[in-house]
């Protein structure tokens, strides 16, 4: 299967051997390692690397669990507040018990049980401009799942900034969006959102669509990460789970972009 991995951390370094798989690693992977998926050397790229998912509640905790049960290296999330009862209808990192505890901390500990080989970071707070940046130097990609457009918005600024892919997952009711975004060659989200536009803070949901996006948010960050795969570049997929329908879109770069029209 041909790499399609064009982040420069990744293609650059040369593997060490530390990077290589252990018997109980090969062993831990062996569903996802063979025809149609993941390749041993596309395994050992996902265990060099690093991602970021904030936040992880309905999309974000599905982001954040399948990429650490896929075996990326080192998995950051952030997320502030605490565990509410509203929560629990899509958020899958939480529980009965973590009502009223902070969502990070409890997060972080379970996404820990679930592979012992992946490092796994907590943040208790949604990262400012200059917190973003610095963290999105210090990873491979950007899983954004916030629900505020400004928060969004900073994401991919920071991503772009740093030159590192960064995806962008979205919900309302039962429809779910994403945006693939390679810095310098494809369009990013504030050539799609100029402007942050109103927002509605407790919008509807279903948990189920939440999932559902979120998943399809890791399976695009594994591609990338792995250099396996055909990413969805330059894309906006749309997911109407009411009808039963997906829809994808081309993006086109806007030249006067705020955020990547200089690149």
């Amino acid at each position: 299967m041909e790499a399609i991995n064009d982040s420069p951390r990744l293609s650059e370094e040369p593997p060490q051997p530390q990077d290589r798989l252990s018997p109980e690693e090969l062993k831990r992977y062996d569903r996802q390692i063979g025809p149609g998926v993941l390749t041993v050397a596309g395994q050992e790229r996902l265990k060099r690397a690093s991602a970021l998912i904030t936040r992880v509640g309905g999309m974000g905790g599905p982001a954040a669990l399948m990429l650490t049960m896929g075996g990326v290296g080192r998995v950051v999330i952030a997320h502030g507040g605490e565990m509410i009862s509203p929560d629990l209808n899509r958020q899958v990192l939480g529980s009965e018990p973590d009502l009223g505890k902070p969502r990070a901390e409890q997060f972080s500990a379970y996404l820990r049980t679930m592979n012992r080989f992946v490092e796994v970071e907590a943040i208790d707070h949604e990262p400012d401009d200059a917190e973003a940046l610095e963290l999105a130097r210090q990873v491979d990609l950007i899983i954004a799942c916030p629900p505020t457009f400004a928060e969004r918005l900073r994401l991919n600024r920071a991503a772009v900034s740093a030159g590192i892919p960064f995806i962008d997952a979205a919900q309302w009711g039962m429809t779910g969006t994403l945006v693939v975004v390679q810095p310098g060659q494809t369009a990013c989200l504030e050539c799609l959102y100029p402007a942050a536009p109103p927002f509605e803070e407790l919008f509807p949901v279903v948990g189920a669509i939440s999932a559902t996006i979120g998943s399809m948010a890791a399976l695009e960050g594994i591609k990338i990460l792995s250099g396996e795969g055909q990413p969805l570049w330059g894309q906006l997929l749309s997911y109407d789970g009411r009808q039963g329908r997906i829809s994808q879109i081309n993006l086109q770069r806007r030249a006067d972009c705020d955020c990547c029209g200089n690149l």
